[in-house]
């Protein structure tokens, strides 16, 4: 309700007083002690500019935009031409659409020249909606043009200049743009799917894109139009439509939560469908919502193998909690598979990839750094000179020694691991236990370049080596007989080395 200066303004503003007339529409234009309201705004405004004040008209043209001014053009073209005079680019863009934007337009050749005066200020300063009037004016066919659109179509389908503004809008993050051109084309696509019935109509490539864009602008969740226009994307093959609107069946967000803001029952079937089908074009979000819907008790097609296979998909697309539940649910059931520490390991080093500390906590747990052994690894394997005098005349051993030192193998892993199965791509799978009493399985991360380029020449050198008691090493203690040889030979060097000193 207006308080009691406001109404001295009102009873002034009808009397004629050009100064109450110009305090009033400040006043509705601001929102000072009434509610805003630009129409009233511009009325006052207008009934002051008409007494040739040039503060109204430069609120005009600061402040009253091309869809508030589009009713009464006419009338307000001298305004907006005015201000634009005083120096105000945005007051000739609207000037601009006014004049140039309208087909129906009367205006002598003079207000059109200026229109396209103010037209080029408005582009050289970088306003989308002026390059996109700019293209509409040199760019369309006549054919093309609003007003030569058929009755029932929608207009500028397939138009060029049009949609790479709308490109360039939307690449911005001018979303108010965008919609302010597109959501017109959308709404024509809408009409069209409202009188086809059931039958849902073709669209192209463009179309599709735009009404999917226009429903991200919209909010589907909360908007009707939106999600009017995310439905219609859906059915054209948009996969970012696909999966709005199947969490907005499934009443859910990317993450699998519950979303409080969506009312009402979910449609989990429907959801299933929409999801299935962004996640066959590659979402790994649409998979990952999957499992969790699958592992709903209240689903009626609730599957605890098909939401495991979604959540694996997920996590094969790179999203990071389904890697890190794979990884944690491979680890937990270790034991029923022959390598699920491996693939656990698999996937906890993809989270820990993509920044989960949850999952690096558990590689610390399931992988731990093992530390050098105290079988001569601190001495003897560490003394590269003698290393390569050996790797000439027992090539073999002086691999696996230099797999131990990488790797901080104990003597007997080092000297008993089978290469052959060891090497498991993202780890080494180190189990002697077939061959040593005291041997426990164990994993050791590949996380270095160095490292699995050690462990590639280890592997080509032992491709065609039986790695087992038969084979040319001989069993553990014939391997452990030329180990020790190879220690007494580095100790009496070393000796000798002191007595020279």
């Amino acid at each position: 309700m207006a308080n009691r200066e406001t109404l001295g303004l009102i009873k002034g503003a009808r009397a004629g007083d050009v100064a109450c007339q110009l305090a009033l529409g400040r006043v509705y234009l601001f929102g000072q002690g009434v509610p805003q309201s630009l129409p009233t705004a511009l009325h006052w405004l207008a009934r002051a500019a008409q007494e040739d004040s040039e503060e109204a008209c430069l609120l005009i043209g600061t402040h009253v935009p091309f869809e508030v001014a589009q009713p009464a053009a006419k009338a307000l073209i001298p305004y907006y031409a005015q201000a634009f005079d005083a120096g105000l680019v945005q007051a000739g863009l609207v000037l601009a659409q006014l004049v140039l934007g309208n087909a129906a337009s009367t205006s002598c050749e003079t207000v059109r020249a200026k229109a396209r005066v103010a037209l080029d200020a408005a582009v050289r300063a970088g306003l989308p909606d002026a390059q996109w009037l700019l293209s509409m004016q040199e760019g369309w066919p006549a054919a093309s043009r609003p007003d030569a659109t058929p009755a029932g179509e929608p207009p500028l389908d397939g138009d060029a200049p049009l949609h790479a503004w709308l490109e360039q809008a939307w690449s911005q993050g001018n979303h108010a743009g965008f919609l302010s051109q597109g959501l017109p084309l959308a709404r024509e696509l809408l009409q069209r799917q409202a009188a086809a019935g059931a039958r849902t109509i073709a669209l192209d490539a463009q179309q599709v894109r735009l009404l999917s864009r226009c429903a991200q602008a919209l909010a589907p969740g909360g908007d009707a139009e939106g999600w009017q226009c995310c439905e219609l994307a859906a059915h054209g093959g948009d996969r970012a439509a696909q999966l709005e609107l199947g969490l907005g069946y499934a009443r859910m967000d990317a993450h699998g939560q519950r979303l409080a803001t969506r009312n009402g029952a979910a449609n989990f079937k429907r959801a299933v469908r929409w999801l299935t089908q962004a996640g066959e074009q590659g979402l790994a979000e649409a998979w990952f919502v999957l499992s969790r819907i699958y592992t709903k008790p209240e689903f009626s097609q609730r599957n605890v193998v098909e939401a495991h296979s979604c959540l694996e998909r997920a996590a094969d697309l790179g999203h990071g909690p389904a890697q890190l539940e794979c990884g944690m649910h491979a680890w937990r059931n270790r034991r029923d598979g022959v390598n699920n520490d491996v693939r656990a390991a698999y996937w906890l080093l993809q989270a820990q990839a993509q920044g989960s500390r949850e999952a690096e906590a558990a590689l610390a747990r399931i992988a731990p750094r093992g530390e050098a052994g105290d079988w001569g690894q601190c001495a003897a394997v560490q003394a590269d000179g003698h290393l390569r005098q050996w790797s000439q005349s027992h090539p073999l051993l002086a691999a696996r020694l230099a797999l131990a030192r990488c790797f901080h193998l104990s003597r007997a892993e080092a000297l008993l691991l089978d290469l052959h199965a060891a090497d498991q791509g993202h780890c080494l799978l180190i189990d002697i236990s077939a061959t040593h009493g005291r041997g426990k399985r164990r994993l050791v991360l590949i996380r270095t370049a160095q490292e699995r380029q050690l462990l590639d020449q280890v592997v080509r050198l032992f491709e065609r080596v039986d790695c087992g008691v038969t084979g040319p090493e001989g069993n553990y203690r014939q391997r452990l007989y030329r180990l020790k040889c190879y220690l007494a030979e580095i100790d009496v060097a070393q000796e000798q080395q002191f007595l020279a000193a």
